[in-house]
């Protein structure tokens, strides 16, 4: 996951530099990579509860009817649909076909790809590629004033079940992760 920056309040030579910066860094990459944006349209479901709660229990009249005006205001900034949140990934890929010796193999019967079983010494140096891509990859665009995180599983199942539903996610709904895949 990658912040973002607000491009347009920098001043011209800050611009300036976010560029060059960000093109030494796609210029240096040895690998394919992706960058994602994601919009989905703000959820403050809960701050909303929280200010009818807020307003329920306040006992000074002009406050109860200030934070009442308050929050209508935000209920029908938020019924445009105008407030959209965004997120940022960039996605680094790994492929076994990468691996000196390792090739696909197709199987006669089926015509289906076979993937290769991984060693456990395999599977550690993939993994040691993968992580070294990825520090090249927060690295650089760190470079150029980002913030970067990898995900965990979890937060992966998050980000793949709210793709393919939406609306749940859109609303704050994600399923429980099951403790085997958390790891």
């Amino acid at each position: 996951m990658v912040s973002s920056l607000n491009f347009a309040l920098k001043s011209d030579e800050e611009q300036e530099v976010i560029i060059n910066q960000f093109q030494n860094f796609l210029t240096s990459l040895d690998f394919s990579c992706q960058i994602v944006a994601q919009s989905r349209r703000l959820n403050i479901t809960g701050y909303l509860e929280k200010l009818k709660e807020l307003e329920k229990n306040q006992e000074n009249e002009l406050l109860k009817t200030q934070i009442e005006e308050y929050r209508k205001f935000i209920e029908q900034l938020i019924a445009g649909g105008s407030i959209m949140t965004k997120t940022f990934f960039v996605i680094v890929p790994f492929t076994l076909i990468e691996i000196p010796g390792m090739k696909e193999s197709k199987s006669f019967l089926s015509g289906k790809k076979n993937l290769p079983i991984l060693s456990e010494d395999d599977f550690q140096r993939c993994k040691t590629q993968l992580w070294q891509r990825m520090e090249f990859v927060a690295l650089g665009l760190k470079g150029c004033g980002l913030q970067v995180a990898p995900l965990s599983t979890p937060e992966l199942i998050e980000l793949f079940w709210g793709l393919h539903h939406p609306k749940e996610a859109e609303i704050g709904y994600y399923p429980e992760v099951p403790p085997e895949l958390i790891q």
